[in-house]
């Protein structure tokens, strides 16, 4: 099965079954951005706890209104956070604040552009005809004490963690982000900023899968660069894979003779679970577990492999290992028709765009080749076009995976080699 090559599918299912859920660790509230949530959440108390003023005015009692009354003598003030004060009889009101509990008695408040208050009464303006509970937040109308307000698998953002402190929360289990080591291979490739001959290339690969390891919130990053060497190369290989838990390599994947990568996770004791999927770009995809489960991805050295390949099988299943709830996948229609006769997979880089009737189509933009890096500037992503098919009209319906998704970003020190 190792050398064969698999469906896209099979190659998510191969990954996923080896996949193990990391720690739980205990993060505080102020840090929990961009984490990923172990256990549900219930309200602590009634939502709201108390019946709750949602208007400045006035709250009275609405039988006197009934009774004719348009008058009241002001009682006193109940401001927001103080205890409920008790209406003494129905002629009189008490001037209530947004978000003060209902005083005792009451059972209308009345808007104060609705009212005017003079010499120590409020009196209703005329054509003003208040309704009985209007303006009244009723206790636990939002929801019950102990009903779940977060599911564990939620990725925390800014909502979430709002609904964390109002739940009481001062801290809360989350998923330990994995160590993670990105190794680039390669004689050729020279970092950005030194001196490059013109039968050379500059570094990029790790650059960018570094930038969205970040952007998806992991900051326990390790990246290095190596020769074609394959002393070098298996001695810090091994270094790397026994540090981390997930290892992530770009280039000597293929099928040249300098491509050693393959043969060096053999003799580690990798063992490989795949090694080539049916798709384009990206076809030498390799993956494997480490002796102690870790996982290793070796992706072909190509810039737009890389990137495709981290995108659709890495962060995925990175996600998966922080036990993050799986969300519906994004489909979009595409804005132009393309043809591929190769019976791949194809990942089509593309541009978000919206039609004249709102919805959001994808303008294909194909790069030249699987190292036309450039192309993807201002791209937002791609699509999987299935293998099945030759032909794709406009308004085909595919599955779209941003580069830039729609997630709360954490950074983090990143040391290079």
């Amino acid at each position: 099965m190792a050398k064969s090559m698999i469906s896209v599918e099979q190659a998510e299912t191969l990954i996923a079954q080896q996949i193990k859920p990391t720690q739980i660790i205990n993060c505080s509230l102020g840090n929990a951005v961009g984490q990923v949530l172990r256990t549900e959440v219930c309200a602590e108390r009634d939502e709201p706890p108390f019946d709750r003023v949602m208007m400045d005015g006035i709250a009275t009692h609405h039988g006197a209104f009934n009774k004719g009354r348009r008058r009241y003598g002001v009682q006193a003030v109940q401001a927001a956070g103080e205890p409920p004060q008790q209406l003494k009889s129905d002629d009189a009101c008490i001037e209530v604040m947004t978000g003060a509990v209902l005083p005792t008695g009451c059972d209308c408040v009345i808007p104060v552009e609705d009212i005017e208050i003079s010499e120590g009464h409020a009196e209703l303006r005329d054509g003003v005809t208040p309704k009985a509970g209007q303006f009244i937040h009723r206790r636990g109308s939002d929801r019950p004490r102990g009903t779940r307000v977060l599911e564990a698998g939620t990725l925390l953002g800014a909502t979430e963690v709002a609904v964390l402190a109002a739940a009481g929360q001062a801290s809360v289990p989350v998923a330990r982000r994995p160590r993670i080591s990105v190794i680039s291979t390669g004689d050729e490739l020279v970092d950005p900023g030194r001196p490059i001959a013109p039968y050379q290339v500059r570094r990029s690969n790790p650059y960018g899968i570094v930038a969205a390891l970040s952007v998806a919130g992991f900051t326990d990053i390790h990246s290095a660069h190596l020769p074609d060497e394959p002393v070098v190369m298996r001695r810090e290989i091994e270094a790397q894979l026994s540090q981390s838990e997930v290892l992530v390599l770009s280039g000597g994947v293929s099928m040249g003779k300098h491509d050693h990568v393959p043969a060096i996770m053999d003799a580690m004791g990798v063992t490989v679970h795949f090694h080539c999927v049916a798709q384009r770009p990206g076809k030498p995809l390799w993956f494997g577990t480490g002796p102690d489960g870790q996982l290793v991805f070796a992706l072909p050295g190509n810039p737009v492999s890389v990137l495709v390949c981290l995108y659709r099988y890495v962060l995925p299943a990175l996600e998966h290992m922080l036990g993050k709830t799986s969300g519906l996948l994004e489909r979009v229609k595409l804005a132009d028709a393309v043809e591929f006769a190769a019976k791949l997979t194809w990942f089509l880089p593309i541009r978000l765009r919206a039609s004249t009737d709102g919805q959001l189509q994808a303008q294909p933009n194909p790069p030249n080749t699987s190292g036309d890096l450039t192309s993807l500037a201002g791209t937002d992503g791609f699509v999987g076009l299935a293998a099945e098919k030759k032909q794709f009209p406009e308004g085909y319906v595919a599955p779209l995976f941003r580069w830039r998704p729609p997630a709360m970003a954490r950074t983090g020190h990143v040391k290079h080699d």
